[in-house]
């Protein structure tokens, strides 16, 4: 009998919900989600042009004519994409593909391989002074950059390396306090019960970081190589610092601020240099862009 009292008024709730849900949203908030939800749209969609039409415009500006590149007029009559061609006529752009790739790609791998151990020790295994550790490699951030490049410039000048590719590759290898602290607060986010049972199971330290913890935090470690990659790809100061004066090895930032130089007057082609520079990045992050949020979301979610 209790059973039955039980389902019956069961199925009164159930039906008395089903009535809630169909029951009419008055007319005047229906009208208020209508224009919170336009309002809402037509900021993202301001926000969206705002960071569309440089690029617009340098694309717009990379397709017109010599003649053209110097007057209002936005839209190219006629068409020349022979401008990008021409970039390639003018300076050895292959070359300083392949000469920022290798920085790039070289730089990234140096700060994964030197960043994890070090945010691993410092997010899953207890030792003292780790918490001091910490806030002492946390406190170089505070450090500009122009406190340090004189006595690094100082130090690679004396060891024969400017002019060599050595300055921008090698300090990557040696960590970096941002990439640390990222790959730090996510490994701290991962449940501590995996690595007890790997210890239990017999696994070192190493074993568990590369085959329980690095596994478990790819969305982290991508988002910290695409930081590094785009900061190296798009970098300046370092190659002019460095790489100056050796034309060979000069980076796509370095070639281009050279080719402005030269060509200044010619915005169609210094455009045209720009948006060949500016795709690899844009395609990269389009391919990669679930892993780069998903790692910079979740970082923050311990620690």
């Amino acid at each position: 009998m209790q059973s039955e009292l039980d389902r019956t008024s069961l199925g009164v709730s159930l039906s008395a919900m089903k009535d809630i849900d169909r029951r009419p949203v008055p007319p005047e908030v229906r009208r208020r989600e209508f224009l919170i939800s336009v309002g809402q749209h037509a900021g993202l969609i301001a926000v969206a042009v705002m960071f569309i039409a440089p690029f617009f415009f340098i694309l717009m500006t990379a397709l017109v004519t010599k003649t053209q590149a110097v007057t209002p007029s936005f839209i190219p009559r006629p068409f020349q994409p022979s401008n990008f061609a021409e970039v390639f006529r003018r300076i050895p752009f292959i070359r300083y593909t392949w000469n920022t790739m290798q920085i790039a790609l070289l730089s990234t791998l140096g700060i994964i391989l030197s960043c994890v151990p070090v945010a691993y020790a410092l997010a899953r295994m207890r030792w003292k002074g780790r918490q001091a550790a910490f806030l002492m490699v946390l406190s170089t951030l505070m450090l500009p950059v122009q406190v340090t490049i004189v006595p690094l410039y100082v130090l690679w000048v004396r060891v024969g390396q400017i002019g060599h590719m050595t300055p921008l590759i090698l300090p990557s290898f040696l960590g970096d306090a941002f990439s640390i602290f990222l790959l730090r607060q996510f490994f701290m986010s991962i449940p501590e019960e995996l690595s007890d049972a790997a210890r239990v199971d017999g696994a070192s330290e190493f074993q568990i970081m590369t085959r329980v913890i690095v596994p478990l935090a790819k969305p982290a470690i991508a988002a910290v190589a695409i930081f590094n990659f785009l900061y190296n790809w798009n970098d300046l100061f370092a190659p002019l610092l460095f790489l100056g004066q050796n034309p060979k090895i000069w980076t796509l930032t370095l070639a281009l601020t050279e080719f402005h130089a030269q060509h200044g007057v010619e915005w169609n082609l210094t455009m045209a240099a720009s948006v060949m520079i500016m795709v690899p990045v844009i395609v990269l992050f389009f391919f990669s862009q679930r892993a780069f949020v998903e790692g910079v979301t979740l970082t923050g979610v311990k620690g």
